[in-house]
């Protein structure tokens, strides 16, 4: 199992717009998320199968406290509140699936995995993935 622990920060970020439009999030909003998300500083504190991951932006932060194999309460990108779950997929990579509490929309999910010194996050409404990679500051 790899070690998550660090701090990171994004290096590129691909489809961030088109995942907010998958969302349902309008042309206006887009932007400002677009702008706000472009430098976000993400700090993850591992404990065996414990994690903590703080997401900062101009914006908002976000923070998630899970346990692997474990529901945990969580929002999706565009902020609707869900119930998720990860898994290891392989011991460098994490699953999160996302089940939404209220309403419709997309399937979401999201994965973590480490390549090396960079951190690969891949954000997905049903088709529609958005890859950032990060590296360790």
């Amino acid at each position: 199992m790899s070690n998550f622990t660090g701090t990171w920060k994004m290096k590129s970020s691909e489809h961030f717009d088109e995942l907010l439009k998958a969302l349902g999030v309008n042309a206006m909003l887009r932007k400002v998320a677009g702008a706000a998300a472009s430098k976000p500083h993400v700090e993850i504190h591992q404990t065996g199968e414990q994690f903590y991951i703080k997401t900062s932006t101009s914006v908002r932060t976000t923070e998630i406290n899970f346990h692997i194999g474990k529901e945990f309460d969580e929002e999706t990108v565009d902020g609707r509140k869900c119930k998720s779950v990860a898994t290891w997929e392989t011991e460098n990579k994490i699953y999160c699936k996302q089940t939404i509490v209220e309403g419709d929309g997309p399937k979401t999910y999201w994965t973590r995995e480490l390549n090396g010194d960079e951190l690969i996050l891949i954000f997905a409404a049903d088709d529609v993935k958005c890859t950032r990679i990060y590296i360790r500051e």
